[in-house]
């Protein structure tokens, strides 16, 4: 019997990874996001992806994706992202807001509504892609540290709540990762900016990087359940010491 694994946020960095890695693992993978057009061209590429649009600050759209499903066995939820670096005296509402819905309230309804097909495959394995900011605060990143905080202590309580139920609940916690879009997205799309965020950093994590951790932890045996595995660079020692030549 195969297994069925959903994936948020798969139409680009730690999610097509994710999506890449499972099917090679040998996954059914439902690749969800709002860009469909990137997921089929990920489908076309890998045989066992199912392209899914979802958007996870919608409601309607969630539960669409948890009717489609027959099964499932894995949820993955790495939909999120960062916007702005503004001291907390001047942030953006409108970020803070839309920081919040993605990371927090978009895990959440992902999560109510896959946790009941989770529980009843009878092995199920959820997976919070969180970050580092979720354990640490650095200036600047008052937003995204709050929000990424709250979904740690989500995934945490859930732990606790879920104790007894056949569903190991793990949190992967990147460091600094180059994707193609994290920074530029921070930045709001000033290419130059979200360069110097990586620059002189000898080997900076990349997606395939959290594809294949969060592979491993899913893949363990089911009494097996890593809690929390934090990853960054060799580089980065914490958010504020990072080596760079």
């Amino acid at each position: 019997m195969t297994k069925t694994a959903v994936v948020t946020g798969a139409s680009s960095g730690i999610g097509e990874a994710t999506a890449r890695r499972l099917a090679a693992e040998g996954y059914q993978v439902v690749a969800a996001a709002r860009r469909r057009e990137r997921l089929d061209k990920l489908a076309a590429e890998v045989a066992g992806i199912t392209p899914v649009t979802l958007d996870v600050t919608d409601q309607p759209s969630v539960d669409a994706l948890a009717a489609s499903l027959e099964r499932c066995d894995v949820l993955v939820n790495n939909a999120g992202g960062a916007l702005g670096l503004e001291p907390v005296a001047q942030g953006r509402l409108d970020d803070w807001q839309r920081m919040y819905d993605i990371n927090v309230l978009g895990a959440l309804r992902v999560t109510q509504a896959l946790l009941p097909a989770l529980i009843d495959s009878g092995d199920g394995v959820l997976v919070m892609v969180t970050s580092v900011a979720g354990i640490v605060s650095y200036e600047g990143g008052g937003g995204y540290c709050a929000a990424k905080h709250a979904q740690t202590s989500m995934t945490e309580t859930l732990r606790l709540e879920l104790v007894g139920q056949p569903l190991r609940i793990i949190e992967i916690v990147p460091g600094m990762v180059r994707t193609e879009e994290f920074a530029l997205t921070r930045f709001r799309g000033d290419g130059d900016a979200a360069a110097k965020v990586y620059e002189g950093v000898p080997g900076p994590l990349v997606a395939d990087d959290i594809a294949d951790a969060i592979a491993w932890t899913v893949t363990r045996p089911s009494h097996v359940n890593v809690d929390r595995l934090v990853i960054r660079p060799r580089a980065q020692a914490a958010q504020h010491k990072v080596h760079r030549v």
